[in-house]
Order: C-alpha cells, then sequence, then structure tokens
C-alpha cells in the first residue's frame, strides 16, 4: 500500500504565543491499481493533515483548535485583507 500527501491549501495564523505561522493542509492519498493503464492513480482517504511550512505537526481538536504538536501553542488563522479574500462559501 503506497500513500502520498497531496497539498490542498496553506494559510497565515497567529500563535498565541505572538508569532506568526504559516500552516499548510495536506489531504492523504492511496496508490490505487483497479486501472491497469499504465498510468499511477491516486484516491483521497478521507484524512487530512496540517503542518507548519517547518515541518512541525500540528494537531486539530474535534472543536477545530489547532496547536502545534510540539510545542502546546494554539493557532488562529488570521484574516484575510478585505480586497484579497479567500474562497468564497456559497
Amino acid at each position: 500500500m503506497e500513500k502520498k500527501l497531496h497539498l490542498l491549501d496553506s494559510f497565515a495564523a497567529e500563535g498565541a504565543d505572538g508569532a506568526a505561522y504559516k500552516v499548510l493542509a495536506y489531504e492523504h492519498l492511496l496508490r490505487t491499481d483497479l486501472v491497469q493503464d499504465g498510468a499511477d492513480h491516486w484516491e483521497p482517504t478521507g484524512l487530512t493533515e496540517y503542518r507548519l511550512a517547518t515541518g512541525e505537526r500540528v494537531e486539530v481538536t474535534r472543536e477545530g483548535v489547532m496547536r502545534v504538536a510540539s510545542t502546546g501553542v494554539e493557532l488562529h488563522p488570521k484574516q484575510e485583507a478585505a480586497g484579497g479574500a479567500r474562497r468564497a462559501t456559497h
């Protein structure tokens, strides 16, 4: 069974310690051999992993609270500026 990570998103966050962080969101993909056409085929597993740009793991609680795993620093996504809105959620 072969797995890989696929970058979904990245965003700026502010830590409870006042520092700025960049958080990367990855989805876990699993290689499938259902189609025998010689190409690689990958399926999402439904698992998402968060890491800092430095590689440190970020844990997310059921309530949606993000913390740097190694230090326990709580992270809060920064709001985008008015002209640079992220994705619309209509």
